[in-house]
């Protein structure tokens, strides 16, 4: 899960109008209505289509579901996320009840003694079961890994590809057949498995915790590293800090698992893949939201899975920048959140505009993204709309039934699970018919260059080399892929003459990736040869790139070399463009390029705009949109928006770390008061340590009898002992707890007598409560109701009961509110305001007064959010003095005289 601060939003409606008035001046429904189902009310779809809810696991205690998929007979098979498999058989459309009948799979003459499950990825195909495992072997009683509960029972099974069959043809499954073994479990281990477009291979992905098995072939080189001249730190916390490259990585194997190819790698944590009506395949990468705020943030996004392609992720803060030429960028970033499941419509009887579409859900936030896909090149871009959405919806698998429609399924990590029905019911024409499409020209043609990433032949040099100048990306990758895949001695002199300097700018990245240290003089030379005075930023960028990889795989040019190649780009740093800064900047300061730190300084102080926008116009998604779908992981988002990082000037002060020498005290004074200055942002989990790594980095490069000094400087004083936070008198000192309502009741049963009111305080804005809420004269939060006078109209068990089980009331007054836009897309904040003309929504509780403006004529309708913006547990980082301080602050109104305060 991801750990978060916690803010309190609303615990009762104390003052203002009430429900009637509210609703009367907003005029909006409530997201409840007497005799509705609950869990087909928080849903929102697009016009046209009917939901079913099919049945709920976990009330029947069968599990929370995060995979399917249909057999031949059109019966759903699904996985609970840490238990068994279940056999579906669900009515036809339009029958008078939709309940499925179930049956817990059972293997082995009916007695389950093989033991499999714990999958989060099926394909029924060639008359098997293809079930890909995520689990760690255990013997009974033992306990699942570190986050992930008690270990269901006896799992002898570990993670792995298996093929199940029915033999006898008893319609149960009597043989299981381990295909794979693979090293890596957990959320980040193995994943998805689809059916190629031409029904006779098998496509699977796997996240970044799980090593490259052995391959019989690799479309992606065999030769990657971790490519990164930026000063490497991990992340802070241990996330990922032993994995290294290629990454999460996608492979092709035939029915029988006799030869698997490597096709992809590079991502973090896809869970899933899909085809679209053309063939092209398409991956959802998570992001890392512990990096929000940090220049190596990396968003969720669509990958175009070319053959060969790689997409730069690194641990830490050495992730790729998507500008880099040896790996591709997405074919659309989507924004914060958790991807489970990604499939094509192509299959759905849907109106003909939904089949060019993928469907991507979002766990964290509930969302079914709808990627609406269009030609670019050989590859893709796309537009975004939301399909489906719910507060809370945390989706986890969808398919395409044999009916056409859309059956998905919500729950994983043991909450609460669901399975649905989406169909047609609208009055555009919905073809059964699945969808096939040639592809274009380029794609084509990228696919011809393609062929030769599968190994030495001897027409493949002369076919590609053209491509390496073209002006499609993804062609000239494919092409520079080709030639790595020969052998280098028939295209290293080539490589080395080129006169296109386009052409040899690629072909030189290629020999590097592919060469020794003894080729590296003339490699060098050969780069100082490219005449790069009319290149774009972006085949400069590519240049930069390739001396990058030079001085990683190759070693660091001689002094007449570095020289040269100084003189050749000194001059355009600072260009005060944000890619052209990054990447001058790891060349000019390895080289120790003059006055490269004075300059480095300077765009360090420069006001960085970029990062202020970065996370509205970079994204299809608002991030500001999603802090109240929810809260949990909103809270964190919410704070980073309140005060922004300025990435540019974390990322040039990290890169400076790595200049040791030509420093003067002034020049170190000005840099370690930056680090200081850094800590006063708010960013993901891990930003303070990064920023106090970097810091750390930084201070070797200082003499030893002025370290102390330096440390001081630059914030030392302000960090906990482990550098991972900054140091706040009001942290609660805990333990905590998971505080249930019954324990809290009886720890308060006493009354309140001799309390340390200092503490309460603290307490009061640890909890982050006085951000939304005044309190007597702390706080001015006017996101929730002024608290005052709490303690004299509610008992303690009705105030703790509001904060630890938030959902049960559900002010409107200060309720959330979901506005669906006519464009596809919907907004959720709290309604502050209206005129003729607008809306105004504020969707930060750290920030009330920053409000969007919602254009009436944009709405199709609004709702209330059920869920409370809440989050409950806000109280278990007290310990049971601290909860009681905070609880007589509360009752008192913050009065510092009231006789609980009284010392004995």
């Amino acid at each position: 899960m991801k750990p978060i601060f916690k803010y309190l939003l609303a615990l009762v409606a104390v003052v203002g109008l009430g429900s009637a008035g509210y609703n009367s001046l907003f005029k909006i429904e409530p997201a409840q209505v007497e005799g509705a189902n609950p869990k087909l009310d928080k849903i929102r779809l697009q016009p046209g289509f009917k939901i079913e809810h099919l049945i709920s696991p976990s009330d029947e205690n069968m599990g929370s579901w995060v995979s399917m998929t249909f057999d031949d007979k059109g019966r759903m098979i699904c996985s609970d996320q840490y238990g068994g498999l279940y056999r579906l058989t669900i009515p036809a459309i339009g029958a008078a009840s939709v309940k499925p009948k179930v049956e817990k799979l059972k293997f082995g003459k009916g007695v389950d003694t093989l033991g499999i499950g714990n999958a989060h990825g099926m394909l029924y195909a060639f008359n098997s079961l293809y079930v890909m495992v995520n689990a760690r072997a255990t013997r009974p009683g033992a306990s699942a890994p570190s986050g992930r509960g008690p270990a269901p029972g006896y799992t002898p099974r570990g993670s792995g590809l298996y093929r199940v069959q029915d033999l006898d043809g008893d319609d149960q499954f009597d043989k299981i057949t381990l295909m794979k073994e693979f090293k890596g479990e957990g959320e980040h281990g193995p994943h998805s498995i689809i059916l190629s477009p031409d029904k006779k291979s098998i496509f699977l992905i796997s996240g970044n915790h799980t090593d490259v098995p052995e391959m019989d072939a690799y479309r992606l080189p065999k030769n990657w590293q971790e490519d990164n001249i930026f000063p490497l730190i991990k992340d802070p916390r241990g996330h990922a800090n032993d994995r290294m490259a290629p990454g999460g990585w996608i492979a092709n194997i035939d029915p029988e698992g006799k030869k698997w190819e490597l096709v992809s790698a590079g991502y973090r944590n896809a869970f899933d893949i899909a085809f679209n009506e053309t063939g092209d395949l398409f991956a959802y990468d998570a992001d890392m939201e512990w990096d929000f705020g940090l220049p190596w943030y990396r968003p969720t996004r669509i990958c175009h899975v070319t053959s060969g392609s790689e997409y730069g992720w690194r641990t830490g803060n050495s992730k790729w920048s998507t500008t880099y030429p040896d790996n591709l960028p997405p074919v659309l970033n989507i924004g914060q959140g958790s991807p489970t499941s990604l499939l094509s419509l192509k299959d759905a009887k849907f109106p003909a505009k939904y089949k060019k579409s993928l469907l991507a859900f979002d766990w964290t936030f509930g969302i079914g993204h709808l990627i609406k896909l269009k030609s670019s090149g050989s590859t893709f871009l796309a537009d975004r709309e939301e399909f489906i959405s719910g507060i809370p919806l945390p989706l986890t698998d969808g398919v395409i039934g044999p009916d056409g429609a859309l059956y998905f399924m919500a729950g994983g990590r043991r909450l609460e699970s669901d399975v649905y029905r989406v169909s047609y019911v609208g009055t555009e024409e919905a073809s059964a018919k699945t969808l096939v499409a040639a592809p274009n020209a380029l794609n084509e043609t990228r696919r011809k260059i393609e062929q030769f990433h599968q190994g030495a032949n001897p027409a493949a040099v002369a076919f590609a080399w053209p491509y390496l100048k073209h002006p499609d990306r993804f062609i000239r990758y494919a092409a520079r892929m080709a030639l790595e895949h020969q052998p280098v001695a028939e295209w290293k002199d080539k490589a080395m003459s080129e006169k296109d300097p386009i052409a040899a700018t690629q072909a030189l990245i290629g020999l590097i990736r592919q060469s020794k240290p003894e080729f590296k003089s003339g490699i060098y030379a050969a780069l100082l040869a490219i005449d790069n005075k009319a290149f774009t930023e972006s085949q400069t960028l590519d240049i930069l790139r390739a001396y990058e990889l030079a001085m990683l795989r190759l070693g660091m040019p001689d002094a007449s070399m570095s020289s040269k190649i100084i003189a050749k780009f000194d001059a355009k740093y600072p260009s005060n463009r944000m890619n052209m800064d990054r990447a001058l900047s790891r060349l000019l300061v390895p080289l120790e390029a003059p006055n490269v730190i004075e300059r480095t300084l300077k765009l360090m102080q420069t006001k960085d705009t970029a990062s202020a926008t970065a996370y509205r116009v970079e994204s299809a998604t608002s991030s500001a949109d999603l802090i109240m779908r929810n809260p949990q992981y909103g809270t964190d988002i919410a704070k980073m928006l309140e005060k922004i990082p300025p990435a540019q000037q974390t990322y040039m002060a990290t890169m400076l770390s790595a200049a040791k020498n030509n420093w003067t005290p002034a020049l170190h004074e000005q840099y370690f008061n930056w680090f200081k200055s850094s800590f006063q942002f708010s960013g993901g989990r891990s930003y303070v340590g990064f920023i106090d790594r970097a810091r750390k980095l930084a201070l070797k490069n200082v003499a030893e009898s002025k370290r102390a000094y330096y440390d001081k400087l630059g914030g030392a004083d302000m960090l906990t002992s482990n550098g991972n936070d900054v140091m706040n008198i009001n942290y609660p000192k805990g333990p905590g707890k998971q505080w249930k309502l019954d324990d809290a009741v009886a720890l308060l049963d006493a009354p309140l007598t001799d309390r340390d009111f200092q503490n309460g305080k603290s307490m009061y804005a640890a909890t982050t409560c006085i951000r939304c809420h005044a309190l007597g004269s702390e706080g001015g939060g006017n996101v929730g109701p002024d608290l005052t006078n709490l303690g004299t109209r509610f008992s303690k068990k009705d105030m703790l009961e509001s904060i630890i089980n938030p959902n049960k009331t559900v002010s409107d007054q200060y309720a959330a509110t979901q506005i669906m836009l006519r464009n596809g897309t919907s907004v959720i904040g709290r309604l502050t305001n209206q005129d003729k003309m607008a809306y105004y929504i504020s969707q930060n509780p750290y920030a009330p007064d920053d409000v969007e403006k919602i254009l009436k004529k944009n709405v199709l309708s609004m709702k209330y959010s059920p869920v409370s913006s809440m989050l409950p547990g806000l109280i278990n980082s007290l310990n049971g003095e601290e909860l009681k301080d905070l609880m007589a602050y509360l009752m008192s109104g913050g009065s510092e005289s009231n006789a609980m305060f009284k010392k004995k």
